[in-house]
């Protein structure tokens, strides 16, 4: 497989798409959280909603530029478990406990998706190997009746077969056959605000990973030798398909983060292959780089970001000191509460402590990046 000159608009889109992560993952006060920055409280779809399969996709493209995607397939599983187990690091840091420690989550998520997109890829690809025009048409066709068919079949479960002792077609948080296997197969170890069920369980695994394949897809065609302008009307245009899909098929089966509901999988797919025709128009077709160079080392250790980021917050609420009253507070108050609160507005201040984590995680990147330090699964 021939592997294309790195895109610089794939690496600034993951990382503007990591940034965003941290923004709306860090507010200062929950309660004071401007309403684009949360997720839907249920059906629906905020921009906070996109970030997720928006990496998912990108995973998707990253596959068709990597050489590790077809090489030795030891290595895909390899970093699936490198992922995975930073993932679990991560849930169970710092005090690790075995009877609740959380199992699923978004590093396994990303994990299987990687693990099942590659393979899937692999088994589909030219068995001689050469990705001409013709066969990158043939493999973008066959990974597309492949996420049709898994969005398909994740509908036809959850809308048509009944959990024990529930209804069919019940999308409720507690009451869907998927938080139904959650329960059943992990227990106590699911996300502990829920208790019920997990917004990164088994079965909505299914449709988020027709959510990478249809990154792979964009990926085939900007690798084609189509000429770079009719690649941005390719994505544009699939795009606006796609989202339109997902948008007419949500009056009848939600869009839903949390269930990852195949309207869901298609109206974010949809709109991360317009978002990519953008950033590829202006960066890599029109050759306007530098404003983007900041998005680009954030993109580059994406993994880095992320782990660091949930580190730094977890530790910030772990320390603990003196308040005025003589009460333990943890640190992340004490900064929150001296620091930014008497700024003025509560949801400015909120937002400006989220601002501030992306600065301060900016700086360890940018240090990294200067000196050609590059985290990799």
């Amino acid at each position: 497989m021939k592997t294309p000159t790195r895109l610089m608009s794939l690496d600034a889109f993951r990382g503007l798409t990591m940034a965003a992560m941290v923004i709306v993952n860090n507010p200062g006060d929950w309660g004071h959280a401007y309403a684009p920055l949360l997720h839907a409280e249920w059906n629906g779809c905020t921009p906070t909603d996109l970030i997720f399969p928006y990496f998912l996709f990108i995973v998707g493209v990253s596959l068709t530029l990597s050489r590790g995607t077809m090489g030795n397939p030891w290595q895909v599983v390899k970093r699936s478990f490198v992922i995975l187990g930073l993932g679990l690091f991560l849930a169970g840091f710092p005090r690790f406990p075995l009877e609740t420690w959380r199992i699923p989550g978004v590093l396994a998520r990303i994990a299987v998706c990687y693990l099942a997109a590659a393979f899937l890829f692999r088994a589909t690809a030219p068995a001689d190997g050469i990705w001409d025009d013709r066969k990158r048409r043939s493999h973008a066709l066959t990974l597309g009746a492949w996420a049709i068919g898994l969005t398909l079949a994740y509908w036809a479960v959850m809308m048509l077969v009944p959990p024990p002792g529930g209804v069919a077609g019940d999308l409720t948080a507690a009451g869907n056959i998927g938080a139904f296997i959650d329960r059943t197969v992990f227990g106590r170890h699911v996300w502990s605000q829920s208790k019920t069920w997990d917004p990164e369980g088994l079965l909505s695994t299914v449709p988020a990973i027709a959510t990478t394949l249809l990154g792979a897809i964009a990926g085939l065609w900007l690798g084609s030798s189509a000429e770079p302008r009719r690649k941005v009307y390719g994505l544009l245009v699939a795009g606006l398909v796609a989202t339109a899909v997902g948008w007419v098929w949500g009056f009848s089966f939600p869009i839903n983060k949390n269930l990852w509901t195949s309207s869901y999988v298609w109206f974010t797919g949809g709109s991360a292959a317009i978002f990519l025709a953008a950033c590829y128009a202006v960066i890599d077709v029109v050759g306007w780089k530098r404003w983007s160079r900041p998005l680009v080392v954030l993109g580059l250790n994406a993994i880095t970001l992320f782990v660091l980021s949930g580190l730094i917050a977890k530790t910030l609420t772990l320390i603990k000191l003196t308040g005025a009253d003589g009460k333990a507070v943890t640190l992340r108050s004490i900064i929150y509460q001296s620091w930014f609160v008497p700024l003025g507005d509560p949801y400015n201040a909120s937002l400006l402590f989220a601002l501030a984590n992306l600065v301060l995680l900016c700086g360890v990147l940018y240090w990294m990046d200067r000196r050609g330090l590059y985290l990799k699964a």
